[in-house]
């Protein structure tokens, strides 16, 4: 099966690599790792006005009509770039959902000013102590024409910068309902914190927040469709980074190789280094195949839940191989925070556990295994 990028595709992964490898330099990280701003502003501003942040946003809302896929090519240059900026969490996260389950007031309410760059999104997706087999431990019972939502998320990106919060809970009766939340709802509080990779977080604590029938995506009683299909284009925007995180990490490291001397000879020549970073590349071919399978189909409306887990496992579990290697093979520079390399092993392990690592994913396939033998 051929994974080939489109024309368009094409074009939207130049366009792209050229704005972020142009403005994402490591001068420029180290200057907001620096400072106060999380985002860099000026990156997101120059996507909105290539039109990239509405590039799988519906041409009614300003956007151009693309899909996952679309958005899954900026994801991957996002990845190589180890670029900050809200783009999964903003577009892929909430924004999408909207566009596929919102009312057409919803949707001329949030997205415009999201294609726009001045607008940000989130979605809350994790509840502590559970996976994501299960249902969320959050619930939303019916208040007259509203929904009163209790419990608790955790790891909810870009959540002290968002205007809006998508929230999935449990409705009764196996169905799960998905609530949009605006920061400031009485009853909620969000205390902040930061992951791995230096992306703020936050952590959300719902208690009576009540959010009106207009806050409701789809049908909140009628089994879990959209938060499944939330979690699923998800998790392949994060698979999608994740390859471009770990392809970019592993071609820093292959130059390295190439370019650093030990006893008089590149490190390159010596077959324990050159043998370790061929493993490194197997994982990353994995990676790749199974990512873009998924995303294939998703992409096309086919049934994509156990491809995405097999993408998933393969980033988790061969992404912390390819990680650590990169990360071993640049010796005591790898160690050096002044050196580019320590970002992305900080990415790689947080995409590593960010909705489900390698057992959870395992899990799920096991699960799906033993019902159709069933």
């Amino acid at each position: 099966m051929d994974f080939s990028l489109d024309d368009t595709q094409v074009d939207l992964r130049d366009l792209t690599a050229q704005i972020l490898e142009a403005e994402v330099t490591v001068e420029r990280l180290k200057e907001l790792e620096a400072g106060d701003e999380i985002i860099d502003r000026d990156v997101w501003r120059l996507l909105a006005e290539a039109n990239l942040l509405g590039v799988s946003l519906p041409e009614s809302v300003g956007g151009s009509g693309y899909g996952i896929g679309e958005l899954c090519v900026l994801l991957e240059q996002v990845g190589r770039n180890v670029a900050p900026v809200p783009l999964l969490a903003t577009v892929g996260m909430g924004a999408m959902p909207i566009a596929q389950f919102g009312t057409d007031e919803q949707q001329q309410r949030w997205l415009p000013p999201v294609v726009a760059g001045s607008s940000l999104l989130t979605a809350a997706v994790q509840d502590p102590g559970t996976d994501f087999r299960s249902a969320p431990a959050t619930t939303a019972t019916a208040d007259g024409s509203a929904w009163r939502l209790e419990g608790e998320k955790v790891g909810v990106p870009y959540a002290t910068q968002a205007d809006a919060l998508l929230v999935p809970a449990s409705t009764g009766d196996g169905s799960v309902g998905v609530f949009v939340v605006a920061p400031d709802a009485a009853g909620l509080t969000i205390e902040a914190a930061t992951a791995t990779n230096g992306e703020p977080q936050g952590h959300l604590a719902l208690d009576g927040v009540v959010v009106d029938s207009d806050g409701v995506l789809g049908d909140p009683v009628a089994g879990d469709e959209v938060a499944q299909w939330m979690y699923e284009h998800a998790l392949a925007g994060l698979c999608a980074t994740g390859l471009g995180v770990l392809d970019r990490e592993l071609r820093m490291t292959a130059d390295y190789l190439s370019e650093r001397e030990q006893f008089g000879r590149p490190i390159a020549t010596f077959q324990a280094a050159t043998s370790r970073a061929a493993d490194a590349y197997i994982d990353v071919e994995a990676i790749r195949v199974t990512t873009w399978s998924a995303i294939w189909r998703l992409s096309v409306g086919r049934p994509a839940t156990d491809e995405l887990a097999m993408a998933k496992f393969w980033v988790a579990d061969g992404g912390q191989r390819v990680a650590s290697a990169c990360q071993h093979l640049h010796g005591g520079m790898g160690a050096d925070t002044d050196y580019p390399i320590h970002r992305y092993f900080r990415w790689a392990k947080h995409i590593e556990l960010t909705l489900g690592g390698a057992t959870t994913q395992l899990l799920r396939l096991g699960d799906a295994l033993a019902a159709e033998a069933s």
